[in-house]
């Protein structure tokens, strides 16, 4: 396992689980949250579940990511717009699981070149990514022009 250098740290405290509320230390981040329907659960209007949280900051990640890969090769991906659909459901070992796609579309660069920038982007930055690797399934779509 590789060790990191601390840049930043984040907190967030969740009382209740999946039927309660969660909030960043800062109060930049708080929600409401409810089990859905699909999972049994009351599904209660206006309110999130941990897979919307890990999807918004794995979308915002992956979106910095690219960026960041398509500044080092002199490409603008600054536009792009990262989809990250994050489903739930039971393993095949016992227990639940996740699963992840996410969807990058960008028509001011070339297929190739946006294809070529996801992957490095996914295989060697994004720490969302290097976070899931062989642990959950991550399906990678690229739409460029």
């Amino acid at each position: 396992m590789d060790t990191i250098k601390p840049l930043f740290t984040a907190t967030a405290t969740a009382t209740g689980g999946r039927n309660g509320y969660t909030e960043s230390s800062d109060g930049m981040v708080k929600a409401n949250l409810s089990v859905p329907k699909e999972m049994g659960g009351p599904g209660k209007l206006g309110t999130a579940t941990p897979e919307h949280l890990f999807a918004a900051g794995y979308a915002a990640c992956f979106g910095g990511a690219l960026d960041f890969v398509g500044k080092r090769q002199k490409k603008d991906a600054s536009k792009a717009r990262i989809t990250c659909a994050v489903s739930i459901g039971p393993r095949d070992g016992g227990g639940f699981g996740l699963a992840v796609k996410l969807t990058v579309q960008d028509k001011s660069l070339p297929q190739a070149e946006l294809a070529a920038l996801a992957r490095e982007a996914h295989e060697q930055i994004c720490p969302y990514s290097h976070a899931t690797r062989n642990n959950v399934p991550v399906e990678l779509e690229v739409t460029g022009a």
